[in-house]
């Protein structure tokens, strides 16, 4: 039985054929005539010259497109310039104008009774120059508009990643983002070749002599009629079909076994045997530098509606940063590595002020959430690409991280897990004294995002970088830093040691990020108890405070999970509102007084329905002064 979808994509698989064939057809039209060609009557001399002629000037042509059109086509792709739009619209008109106008066109300014024109005494106009300009103004739109679309498909963060590991904006540009636009440019400029290649209209205008091939055709076809053309044809359509072939050829990359890093080390990809120790000393070494520095900054960015103003200086190496979607985390990161510009405020490493550094100065590590690793160069490149790399140091991470066997792939051959270990290979490849992660394992399953954690933590251990994690999972915060920054709307709800933090969060908001239950605001009471928003009174222990809160105070209160037991003589009411799944343990959320709170499962046997009585244990409830609203 035929599919809806597929009975309504058939008009449009006809259509498509239909078009297709008539394509097809002049082509195939024109083979029977190769046998009744007239190739006695062909001026070989002739032609030979002007397909020389064509040739030449369209690969002159083209050359100078390349040298100017990749540039406007980055600018045009990436400046937010006034009139950037109005000058792209004008350099592709040429596409639009019958050839003939486009001639005309430029007679009014290179033509012989033009300014330019006469200054070169007419030598612009029927000459090899004038088929050159002509075919340089009809074919150019072909490789800007393929290096326009190009640069705009290149993820910024190529260039943002290449600036953290130490290369300049020119150095990026030619090893990074012409690279990888460098496939779709190349078609842009086959094109504009045979685009050029073919020019009648505006080289008849500009440029009658010296024959071309299209106006030799032309006059070939006025003088003897059709059956000379199959001559003429053949050499053109020979051309057009390797043309054609060039603009969808996609070299592969070549591995390589050894790459030469900028300081003319070679990092030679193979297993050490004795390099592996000399690798952990010198990341030893890099770490017993970066030990004692620790990150300090106040990033201050104004972006349209939104304002990031946040400032830390914690007082460990292993941070961690956390808020919503849209808080401005990942801007704050971004600020540190001078990614992005700090309206108002500095960035410290120690005693070194580096956010008066430019990005490629920092000496940092940066790893944006798809890792950044560029998709022309093997994992042997990659580790050789900072500024600095390490050769050593590169081999001993290649083995630690269990690469050394992957170093010819190309990130599109890796999983994901891998990716992650090759960007943490090559950013560590430098020694590093600051690393930056921004979400590194957002796009990971649970199972191999608890292992990666893992594997994280251990380099953390072995390394003396400062490493910053930003992230919106509280668990990952909490195993990969020691002290945390909150933040929300791009302002700081809490700041401080991990274990206090998480602890007492100043507010409900906090409490939410963090994942905490069981908490919430509440007012201290004359009884002693404190009276939760909902008007549950709880039951306060505070034997072992110094100085317990004073009546009246507003405080965060928590209740332990396993403070709160059902029991049939409890003095509270509550019922059964549901049952959930936190890191394979089972808990029942319970209602009391509108609070909701969190159990252990396997504490009792809980009915389905029903009211339920629980009785709170006053040495499982602790309060602490809450965030002015």
């Amino acid at each position: 039985m035929t599919q809806p979808a597929q009975r309504a994509a058939r008009p449009l698989w006809w259509l498509g054929a239909l078009l297709a064939v008539y394509l097809c057809a002049p082509f195939l039209a024109s083979i029977p005539q190769i046998g009744q060609a007239d190739w006695a009557g062909v001026d070989w001399h002739t032609m030979g010259s002007a397909v020389g002629v064509s040739v030449a000037s369209a690969s002159v042509a083209a050359l100078v497109i390349l040298v100017g059109g990749v540039p406007l086509g980055y600018w045009l792709a990436r400046s937010k310039a006034r009139g950037v739009a109005l000058l792209g619209f004008i350099v592709q008109l040429p596409l639009a104008l019958p050839p003939l106008t486009s001639g005309i066109l430029l007679l009014f300014l290179i033509g012989p009774y033009s300014g330019l024109g006469q200054l070169f005494d007419g030598a612009l106009t029927d000459s090899f120059t004038g088929i050159v300009l002509a075919e340089t103004f009809v074919a150019s739109p072909f490789l800007i508009v393929a290096a326009r679309s190009a640069f705009a498909a290149v993820d910024p963060v190529y260039d943002d990643v290449a600036a953290t590991l130490g290369h300049r904006a020119a150095s990026r540009f030619f090893r990074v983002t012409l690279p990888i636009a460098w496939p779709a440019i190349r078609a842009g400029l086959a094109l504009a070749w045979l685009r050029a290649f073919g020019e009648f209209g505006a080289t008849v205008m500009v440029a009658y002599h010296p024959y071309s091939l299209p106006v030799y055709t032309y006059v070939v076809f006025g003088g003897q009629g059709l059956p000379a053309m199959m001559p003429l044809l053949l050499p053109t359509l020979g051309i057009a079909i390797v043309c054609a072939v060039l603009s969808v050829y996609s070299r592969g990359a070549r591995a390589t076994l050894a790459v030469s890093t900028d300081n003319g080390d070679e990092l030679t990809m193979l297993m050490p045997v004795a390099g592996a120790s000399t690798g952990a000393n010198a990341s030893a070494n890099a770490s017993a530098n970066a030990g004692n520095a620790r990150l300090a900054f106040a990033a201050r960015r104004h972006l349209g509606a939104f304002t990031l103003d946040v400032a830390w200086q914690p007082r460990t190496r292993r941070l961690a940063i956390i808020g919503p979607s849209g808080s401005g985390k990942s801007l704050a990161l971004r600020i540190v590595a001078g990614l992005e510009r700090n309206d108002a405020g500095f960035v410290s490493l120690g005693a070194t002020d580096i956010g008066a550094l430019p990005p490629e100065g920092r000496q940092i590590g940066y790893m944006p959430q798809d890792y950044g690793l560029f998709p022309h160069m093997t994992v042997a490149q990659q580790l050789a690409f900072p500024v600095d790399a390490d050769a050593v140091s590169a081999r001993y991470w290649l083995a630690h991280l269990g690469l050394d066997t992957l170093t010819q792939r190309l990130p599109r051959q890796l999983s994901f897990g891998q990716r992650q270990r090759v960007a943490l290979a090559r950013a560590l490849t430098r020694h590093s004294q600051l690393l930056l992660f921004d979400e590194p394992f957002a796009a990971l399953d649970t199972p191999r995002r608890r292992k990666l954690q893992q594997t994280l933590r251990a380099l953390q251990r072995e390394i003396g970088a400062v490493t910053v994690i930003v992230t919106h999972d509280p668990d990952e915060a909490a195993l990969l830093a020691d002290e945390v920054l909150v933040i929300e709307q791009g302002r700081t709800l809490q700041a401080g040691p991990v274990d206090e933090v998480f602890a007492r969060p100043v507010s409900p908001r906090v409490a939410e990020l963090l994942g905490l239950h069981n908490m919430g605001v509440g007012v201290v009471l004359d009884s002693g108890e404190i009276e939760t928003a909902g008007g549950l009174r709880l039951p306060y222990g505070h034997a072992c405070e110094d100085t317990p809160p004073a009546t009246g105070t507003r405080v965060m209160w928590r209740v332990s999970p396993r403070a709160l037991c059902a029991t049939s003589s409890g003095s509270l009411e509550g019922r059964l509102a549901g049952v959930s799944l936190r890191h394979g343990d089972r808990y029942v959320t319970v209602e009391l007084a509108g609070e909701t709170f969190d159990i252990p499962a396997d504490d009792a046997a809980f009915p389905h329905a029903g009211t339920l009585r629980f009785e709170i244990d006053p040495a499982g409830v602790s309060a602490w002064p809450a965030a002015h609203s």
